[in-house]
């Protein structure tokens, strides 16, 4: 029998969804899985979780490669940057980037590197296009097969 640790919340304390978005800014999830998590069960949680990994590994693996995956976790830890060590190391990446995307100068020192065609872009940028990429796939989602079965059911 496996056991799973208990699904972490996604929320990284912005949310949007109180002021009528349909999928949270901050955290991606949609508005009724932000208002319902807590009475989801773990199994449920996890399906949430896997999506949106899924949506950012894809959009970090697609402009960053991994050269050394122990130096870059040994990293993240030294520099005390909170992660989710469950998840997949691109999703690390997006982490580093959100604590000091400014800060850093040569991406050598964490094991990573950029894709061809990423490489001339500050890492500010890369992390705000990734932001902006990961919230419009959760909303592409929402409205291609969420949406439609609210609308069914005569929900809000």
């Amino acid at each position: 029998m496996v056991v799973f640790d208990p699904v972490k919340t996604p929320c990284v304390g912005i949310c949007s969804t109180g002021i009528g978005d349909s999928v949270c800014r901050g955290c991606k999830r949609f508005s009724h899985e932000v208002i319902h998590w807590n009475a989801y069960s773990e199994g449920q949680r996890r399906i949430i979780a896997q999506r949106l990994e899924g949506y950012l590994t894809q959009l970090v693996e697609n402009r960053f490669t991994i050269q050394d995956e122990a130096l870059l976790l040994a990293q993240i830890q030294h520099q005390q940057i909170e992660f989710k060590a469950e998840q997949s190391p691109y999703c690390w990446i997006f982490d580093l980037l959100r604590a000091g995307a400014s800060q850093i100068y040569d991406l050598s020192h964490f094991g990573i590197a950029l894709r061809d065609g990423w490489r001339n872009l500050p890492l500010t940028q890369i992390r705000d296009d990734i932001d902006k990429d990961f919230y419009a796939l959760s909303c592409a989602y929402y409205e291609r097969y969420i949406a439609p079965g609210l609308a069914r059911a005569g929900s809000p």
